[in-house]
């Protein structure tokens, strides 16, 4: 079979580049502007390597592998990186203290109008510093990049959002109550493992399918995509906090109710932007909640990625931490007003015939 013809109007056509120019302007912008915010205090810059031997231990994050090929002729599994955590965190464990790194990262299987298998991961760790500190750095970051832009307001189809608002702070246990009627504490118990009999039975009075095997977090992440994000940064930046223990692997247990973790993600527009966390640093602990994450990937999709040993060693000397991931792509997209992640990429992968 012949391949597909190119698409008429490719991202490097001639006629194409005035649109594209000015964002991609406001891109470089933005970069320069966030990373002398974060040098002016005291943060330095690292490059995580790409390759590692674990890509991640998301049950839904694919992975693109490859293969090291020795001198000699072994070869041995690699992975390009879904994120730079691990390798950030053993940096924490090295001795840093203030980082953060613009990583490029790889994510197979996602592509869309917000997704890209290639994009710019923006991470940054504070030793020492707790997760709530965190949530001012975001506030600031995005009154930072509609600056930069030359912009007032983050836009996205038709929503806007004011970057320079105070955001919205906003529990999982509100949102599912105020939204959906459902009350999601109630549906944990105490260890931290979700019901998922009666979570089901609380989405199915909600008006929300359920189907006869969803396990507890199929049916929190439907509530959650149909009733919830879509009002999430509208107006106002929203930091949805304290998600569930069964949804934060990576993550601390809040002191004042272990049923819930150090965990918020940032969203303007409807958009998640942002994913942080106080970090888990019990490297018993994180074994076992990545292993359980792998156990449901390979009951999903039939595969298992390898823990990353090196990691789990580094966490017995790293200090209390928090740490934060947002996609630079998408706050790019907001502050230009762009339509999809494409128009904000110098040079978009090709899709596949």
């Amino acid at each position: 079979m012949s391949p597909s013809p190119p698409s008429p109007s490719p991202w490097w056509s001639p006629d194409r580049r005035p649109d594209r120019r000015p964002r991609l302007e406001a891109r470089g912008r933005i970069r320069r502007a966030i990373r002398g915010w974060f040098e002016d205090r005291g943060f330095t810059e690292v490059e995580a390597a790409a390759l590692q031997v674990s890509p991640g231990n998301e049950a839904h994050l694919h992975a693109f592998e490859t293969r090291a090929v020795t001198l000699g002729g072994g070869a041995a599994p690699l992975y390009l990186h879904t994120s730079p955590e691990f390798a950030c965190k053993k940096l924490l464990a090295s001795g840093e203290a203030r980082i953060f790194d613009f990583a490029r990262v790889f994510r197979n299987r996602e592509r869309g109008p917000l997704h890209h298998p290639e994009f710019t991961m923006l991470e940054w760790y504070r030793a020492g510093e707790d997760w709530e500190v965190l949530m001012a750095d975001c506030a600031a970051l995005l009154g930072l990049a509609a600056t930069a832009a030359g912009t007032t307001a983050l836009t996205w189809r038709d929503r806007t959002c004011d970057p320079f608002a105070e955001p919205q702070r906003l529990t999982l246990a509100q949102a599912f109550r105020d939204r959906a009627g459902i009350d999601l504490l109630a549906t944990l118990c105490p260890g931290g493992t979700g019901d998922g009999r009666v979570l089901s039975e609380a989405a199915r009075k909600a008006g929300i399918r359920v189907a006869p095997d969803d396990t507890w977090s199929d049916v929190f992440s439907r509530v959650l995509v149909e009733r919830i994000e879509p009002f999430l940064g509208d107006g106002r930046p929203t930091l949805l906090c304290e998600y569930p223990a069964p949804e934060a692997a990576l993550a601390r247990r809040c002191a004042h109710d272990p049923r819930v973790s150090e965990r918020f993600e940032l969203y303007a527009c409807g958009v998640e932007l942002a994913n942080a966390f106080g970090e888990l640093t019990d490297p018993v602990e994180q074994r076992r909640r990545l292993e359980g994450e792998m156990d449901e990937k390979v009951r999903i999709y039939g595969e298992r990625y390898p823990l990353d040993e090196d990691f789990l060693a580094a966490l017995a000397h790293m200090p209390e931490a928090s740490g934060a991931a947002l996609g630079f792509d998408r706050l790019v997209m907001l502050a230009t007003g762009a339509r999809t992640i494409e128009d904000v990429l110098w040079t978009p992968v090709a899709e596949a015939p």
